[in-house]
């Protein structure tokens, strides 16, 4: 057991020190031993954890991953209502824990992986479907006729704050509201 949660801990850091390089490197373009420096090993521990940078990387997505389910299931905790059901789903999903510089870098490098590696593409489509499927469940309820476009649209958006804060490190924080502001135009204030 003990050996266990050394592997787990060990493998954490260097989840945490992937985050951290590419953020500061900008880019994918880093190296397993770039990573493992950042996080206090050798390369070929980071190899026996984890067999290659592009399965460091895509860990660290499915970490950002966790943390963002977890922060939706948080946000609908006892959340009974469909109409707030969806603004704890888009509140969730622009929480500022999601935004810091680290989280971003990983968010843009992820989409461009997604576009030349078939593991992170199908990494992508997952979030994609999980996050469609959290908003059509109550938008079902409040817009039935129309919430496959909705949930598409909101989708949408939601990647388009994340890219343009990617890309405008200054960009509004009204960025955030887009969201929410097309969903009351959509089910109105009620």
């Amino acid at each position: 057991m003990r050996k266990r949660a050394g592997k787990t801990t060990r493998k954490t850091e260097l989840i945490n020190a992937a985050i951290s390089t590419i953020a500061r490197s900008g880019t994918l373009d880093v190296t397993v031993a770039d990573i493992a420096r950042e996080a206090g090993m050798s390369s070929a521990l980071a190899h026996h954890y984890f067999g290659s940078k592009d399965q460091i990387f895509l860990s660290t997505m499915r970490e950002i991953l966790r943390r963002y389910t977890a922060a939706v299931s948080d946000a609908l905790a006892g959340v009974k209502n469909p109409r707030d059901r969806l603004f704890a789903v888009l509140q969730a999903s622009l929480g500022p824990e999601h935004f810091d510089a680290a989280t971003i870098a990983a968010w843009l490098n992820f989409y461009a992986l997604a576009q030349q590696d078939e593991a992170a593409a199908r990494l992508l489509r997952v979030y994609h479907r999980r996050l469609k499927s959290n908003l059509l469940s109550d938008l079902r309820k409040v817009e039935a006729g129309r919430a496959d476009h909705v949930a598409e649209t909101l989708g949408a958006l939601i990647d388009g704050v994340y890219l343009r804060k990617a890309l405008q490190r200054d960009a509004a924080s009204d960025l955030l509201d887009l969201p929410k502001a097309y969903l009351l135009s959509v089910i109105g204030e009620v």
